[in-house]
């Protein structure tokens, strides 16, 4: 047998045809995720270390707050900042008790990082769905082509390996392209998921030492 793997996908029947099409049409979408996402990732860790840095760095919170606010388009721990000390200064003005303060910028906080979590988990379900269902959708393909395959064997007087042997292999083609687009979507999507636990625990730690910081101030200005 010396057909190529371009001839098998070519003489495979019309549903196993368009079961490997939307195996491709997956496969391209799940790596145009991956690398996209990735990007987003690094990005979020990098400005994370960027604004950390720059707050223990002993700036003064209110020029923080005003360049801020100044260059716009914040993101991560930036927006997670805004909010805390924008409720520290609403309800300091309104001379509220610092325990309130607190209380409520913790809260304008928790808010905050749910919000840049949830952006940073848009689509990842889609690396889920692809991870969990292209195996099934390959096999689904397989079992097709290889009854299709023997089906065939009926209408002959002889049954030879040679003539049931392009049928199955252009069947098994779906399989593996299942699991060539499930395979990285499945690791793209626990690794995915494990960067966004810990830039989580990252915002809940900033924001619980930053609670700590404007509850000082707030007892410090009363």
């Amino acid at each position: 047998m010396n057909d190529s793997l371009f001839d098998l996908i070519a003489n495979a029947g019309f549903l196993v045809q368009a079961v490997m099409f939307l195996l491709l049409a997956a496969s391209v979408a799940s790596w145009t995720l991956i690398f996209w996402k990735s990007r987003q990732l690094r990005r979020a860790e990098s400005r994370a270390a960027g604004f950390e840095q720059r707050f223990w760095s002993g700036i003064d919170l209110a020029e923080l707050y005003r360049q801020l606010v100044k260059q716009g388009e914040a993101e991560g721990l930036e927006s997670v900042f805004l909010a805390g000390y924008r409720e520290f200064i609403r309800l300091f003005k309104q001379a509220a008790p610092p325990a309130l303060i607190a209380e409520n910028a913790e809260r304008a906080m928790g808010v905050a990082i749910g919000r840049e979590l949830e952006a940073l988990d848009s689509q990842l379900p889609l690396l889920a769905t692809v991870g969990s269902t292209s195996p099934y959708v390959g096999l689904f393909g397989t079992v097709w082509g290889i009854m299709n395959a023997f089906r065939a064997l009926g209408h002959v007087q002889q049954a030879t390996l040679a003539l049931v042997a392009p049928g199955i292999a252009e069947a098994l083609i779906a399989t593996a392209m299942g699991l060539f687009a499930a395979i990285p979507a499945v690791i793209a999507y626990n690794r995915y998921t494990s960067r966004i636990d810990r830039l989580g625990r990252r915002y809940e730690r900033f924001a619980d030492e930053f609670v700590c910081l404007l509850q000082r101030k707030a007892l410090e200005k009363g």
